[in-house]
């Protein structure tokens, strides 16, 4: 088959590159599955309700409870009214025990990605195209079908725009072009970060960059004729349309921002799915580049497997997002601290009117009017300049996209003010590179303490960045014991402590170990070479971030180490592999 090999920087090169033992030879499908885990069709059958008709490539596999997740969450509650084409996205829990497929060696790829667009591990989403139109032929009178694209991947706006483009014609051509479709995919590049890729889709090229969250001002949405194809510029892979998901609740962003930011149960009511799954993911992009570590449903109904879980009274709502169309979540969820609710979403010809934050017990029904409602009062005092801002927008007519270019600069703006000085402090608390000693074990971190990194604010804080005045000090508190908090600190730690194992790596390259050899007992030197060995294991499995050279100088070390051995331990030290 094909080889590619998988560099130490994400990227594929040429097989002939390829070193022996790093060569990963991409089967059929396994360039499929970098991408996408499956397609399905999801239809209505009266006698079975909603069944997955079709599993696109056949030999994907789903569980019988991810195939019932995709059935129900695949069509928009009948209360929606979703008449004619919708578009939607959900996410659901993969099932436990179930192993990765072999072309998850493709996963190098995933740790250049900034957060926003790595793969969810436990998770699948679900992109969804749905059709619903009067058939008299049929005993329903109506038409009702799902093309969905299951993944691992976060980019909302690709998916979306594939589907734009297949879904239409597979209703009129059905599986022999579902076929042609995932073939297709079956030739794209991997994903890998900061390329430009074109991925051909059924007569067009789709040219995306899957890095492309760092720019604040996309290039504008491009269509141009190549040849006899059609070559769409994707500004993002990944982003929505922020400022038009935030329309409704337009007066409490900054309020919204420190909700999710600090995992706060929040529930999303809206008309349909579409407008719920992009409203809850426009409230878990808005703390990027931070990672939001609880779950989140961009679409949840009551015959979601944890809905059980989620809505029990008898302790606290979880630290989750749901967005929900069905009226009976207006009851049930009622307990919730923070509601918002929001009505059909369209881009505003005038200035959105303020709307105040209204109390829980006023929202009785789904049909309330929209708002936020909850008795959370902010740390923050409101910014009035990104409202006036915005506002002033709307009276100058000026594009959406740039509208929402705006808006999320501001959201980078005031996460990364919040995130610097504990960036700052976490990076005090790594050991003095002189302490590296490599003839011990590499030092630990210092303990973060809570009390320390409050102090650093009062010359070191978000003030440096930020001119809005607030209780930070309380903002702080609270999110210290959010799991947003947990999941970053987790991440930093790992990071350091992985740079510490590369330091030490780099102090025992730069010592003379052949000599140290020489002064020591076989036993000594065999329990040396076994540790060196496994520490080379050790590196290359978790990609340690060393000096090119530094893997290359090690193996030489342990190379004249062997060589300077009696023949028959020369022998068991090269056979002799690491655990």
């Amino acid at each position: 088959g094909e080889l590619w090999k998988l560099s130490r920087f994400g990227g594929p090169c040429e097989a002939e590159e390829a070193a022996p033992g790093r060569c990963l030879s991409l089967l059929p499908w396994d360039r499929f599955s970098a991408w996408l885990h499956c397609v399905c069709v999801v239809g209505f059958d009266l006698e079975l309700g909603q069944a997955v008709e079709v599993i696109y490539p056949q030999h994907s596999k789903l569980t019988d409870k991810e195939k019932t997740s995709i059935c129900y969450l695949s069509f928009p509650d009948s209360n929606s009214g979703c008449l004619g084409d919708t578009q939607f996205c959900f996410r659901f829990r993969q099932s436990s025990g179930r192993r990765l497929s072999l072309h998850c060696m493709l996963d190098q790829l995933d740790r250049d990605l900034p957060v926003s667009l790595k793969k969810d591990p436990a998770y699948y989403y679900g992109y969804v195209y749905f059709r619903q139109v009067r058939d008299k032929t049929l005993k329903r009178g109506y038409f009702q079908k799902s093309l969905v694209l299951i993944s691992k991947l976060p980019y909302i706006h690709l998916f979306h725009t594939v589907l734009r483009h297949i879904a239409p014609e597979y209703f009129v051509k059905n599986e022999p072009f579902l076929e042609a479709v995932c073939s297709d995919v079956d030739h794209w590049p991997p994903p890998v970060p900061g390329k430009t890729l074109n991925l051909p889709i059924m007569g067009i090229i789709m040219k995306v960059n899957v890095w492309l969250f760092t720019r604040f001002s996309p290039p504008p949405f491009t269509v141009y004729i190549q040849y006899t194809q059609i070559s769409i510029a994707l500004p993002t892979v990944h982003e929505v349309d922020l400022f038009r998901c935030f329309c409704p609740v337009f007066f409490h962003i900054q309020m919204l921002w420190e909700l999710v930011l600090l995992g706060e149960p929040v529930v999303v009511m809206a008309p349909s799915p579409s407008e719920s799954s992009e409203t809850v993911l426009a409230l878990v992009s808005c703390i990027s580049p931070l990672k939001y570590c609880s779950d989140f449903r961009p679409y949840f109904t009551i015959h979601d497997s944890e809905f059980k879980e989620y809505t029990t009274r008898t302790q606290a709502p979880p630290s989750v997002i749901l967005g929900v169309t069905n009226p009976f979540f207006a009851k049930t969820l009622q307990h919730w601290p923070h509601i918002v609710r929001i009505g059909e979403i369209k881009l505003p010809g005038e200035v959105p009117k303020q709307v105040k934050v209204k109390k829980l017990k006023n929202l009785k029904t789904l049909d309330s009017k929209p708002g936020v409602y909850t008795s959370y009062k902010p740390y923050l005092n409101r910014d009035e300049e990104i409202i006036k801002q915005l506002q002033k927008g709307v009276q100058q007519k000026r594009p959406a996209e740039a509208q929402s270019v705006i808006l999320r600069r501001y959201f980078l703006e005031l996460t990364q003010s919040f995130i610097i000085p504990l960036e700052r402090y976490v990076a005090s608390l790594m050991p003095l590179q002189k302490s590296i000693s490599p003839w011990k074990s590499p030092p630990h971190l210092r303990q973060f303490s809570q009390e320390n990194f409050m102090k650093t604010l009062e010359k070191a804080g978000p003030q440096l960045t930020s001119g809005l005045k607030g209780d930070w000090i309380g903002l702080y508190r609270h999110f210290l014991k959010s799991p947003n908090f947990n999941g970053w600190f987790r991440t930093r730690q790992k990071e350091m402590t992985q740079k510490l194992e590369a330091l030490h790596l780099e102090a025992l390259c730069n010592e003379d170990l052949l000599f140290w050899s020489q002064k020591h007992t076989e036993v000594e030197i065999v329990d040396l070479v076994l540790k060196l060995k496994n520490k080379l294991f050790q590196a290359d499995r978790e990609h340690l971030p060393m000096k090119p050279d530094t893997m290359e100088k090690l193996q030489m070390h342990i190379d004249a180490i062997i060589l300077a051995l009696p023949d028959d331990l020369q022998d068991i030290l090269l056979k002799t592999g690491t655990t």
